[in-house]
């Protein structure tokens, strides 16, 4: 018999509040968390906005060693994984801990220490022989992603198959999607999994000015992040972190969890074809959703809603919109379909994650979150984006889909709980 997957807790650090009830207090209400970049001067770039989170790690339980040892993503995570745990109702201590694992996804890691105490050593980048001593006694945790996965796993004393995922902006599907496969074939009962990044420093808002990906709207950045919109301009950076605990529906239904929705089907692809292109047929995406319908075993036509990646670039929008219609058929028309992009920007690896959360808040409160900003059509994407408003609708299976650089195209099936059957 397969292995039934149950999401039980969820945690969220994301612009615009800390939090799942402040996280979708911003999503129902189609408010969005995109600002003038803050962190530091952006003079001279092209694009100086962002969604960054008002985030104190001393203020959400972290002490001074904890902000010390771990870069800013990994505080995203700490502090998501212990509001998933407290959500979830775990009792950690009377776990097996050889059977938690951790399943975390992050696209650009450390960056934003690495670049920091580079300015350091290499006193603000004049010197070639850089002074290690100006270093601070961690930055060989940046240095390797893995820190994420095995810093969660240390604090919750996880001891099962502990991974870090980085396949860029599907990084955070991934991570739960390799968790509902480690579930479901029976190497862990319980996965603590989500993901997170921190971007937003100097490098990497250069390097998505390089090839003109995010959005040069930099005197209105409330309306900058426009998925599907005809005038759409390019992606809003952002950053966040998000973290579930995925149980074997059985070990929850016996300790009497709440369950907010199932994992019912995952897939990814890759289209061997581009590191920053798409193709415009959708093909890619198209595979990775059939296959996660036919785990799931549903048709296109059971999908209630569809959790756009969204990302508010051309290629990126009319790439989807073509995968859905592919794979919906005519049910695509009548399917809303809506980025939250639009309201918190894109957090890179993380926001695959943070959209998941999204979707299990949207099927436990039978709301599509809105595509704020979405003002005039594009004829060559004619689905129904859900405007600006946030609409009410009956919701049994949800679709969230991804697409990374490197040709990553990811699809997740949520499912609300369903009785056993044999």
């Amino acid at each position: 018999m397969t292995r039934r997957v149950a999401v039980t807790g969820i945690g969220i650090v994301a612009p615009g509040g800390i939090g799942a009830p402040a996280f979708w207090d911003l999503l129902s209400n189609g408010r969005t968390a995109t600002r003038g970049i803050t962190f530091f001067d952006p003079s001279g770039l092209r694009s100086r906005i962002a969604a960054e989170c008002d985030f104190d790690p001393g203020a959400h339980g972290l002490d001074a060693e904890q902000v010390a040892r771990c870069d800013r993503y990994i505080q995203f995570a700490l502090v998501a994984g212990e509001e998933a745990i407290r959500d979830s109702g775990l009792d950690l201590a009377v776990e097996n801990p050889w059977r938690v694992g951790v399943s975390l996804g992050t696209a650009v890691g450390g960056t934003t220490r690495l670049e920091n105490d580079y300015v350091l050593v290499s006193h603000g980048g004049e010197r070639w022989d850089v002074d290690h001593r100006e270093a601070g006694p961690h930055l060989h945790r940046a240095f390797a992603p893995s820190t994420l996965a095995s810093t969660v796993a240390e604090r919750f004393e996880a001891r099962g198959p502990v991974q870090t995922v980085s396949t860029g902006c599907t990084s955070g599907l991934d991570a739960v999607g390799y968790a509902f496969h480690t579930i479901e074939e029976g190497r862990a009962d319980v996965c603590i999994t989500g993901a997170s990044d921190s971007p937003i420093s100097p490098i990497t808002m250069a390097c998505f000015d390089a090839i003109k990906a995010t959005s040069p709207n930099n005197d209105d950045p409330a309306h900058a992040s426009r998925p599907f919109d005809a005038d759409r301009n390019g992606f809003v950076m952002g950053e966040g972190g998000a973290v579930l605990v995925l149980e074997e529906l059985d070990h929850a239904l016996a300790r009497g969890a709440h369950v907010y929705c199932e994992v019912s089907g995952y897939a990814t692809f890759g289209n061997a074809y581009h590191m920053t292109g798409l193709t415009s047929e959708g093909l890619e995406m198209a595979r990775a959703i059939e296959d996660a319908l036919g785990q799931a075993r549903l048709d296109g036509t059971a999908i209630d809603y569809v959790n756009a990646h969204g990302s508010g670039t051309k290629q990126n929008d009319r790439h989807e919109t073509a995968a859905v219609k592919r794979t919906l058929g005519a049910h695509a028309y009548d399917t809303p379909m809506s980025s939250i992009k639009s309201m918190v920007g894109h957090s890179l690896g993380a926001i695959g994650a943070i959209e998941v959360v999204a979707c299990a808040l949207a099927l436990t409160h039978q709301v599509v979150p809105p595509t704020a900003n979405y003002e005039t059509p594009d004829p060559e994407c004619d689905l129904d984006y859900v405007p600006r408003v946030a609409r009410e609708r009956r919701l049994n299976n949800v679709l969230s889909v991804g697409s990374g650089f490197g040709g990553f195209q990811s699809a997740v099936i949520l499912s609300r709980p369903r009785e056993k059957t044999p």
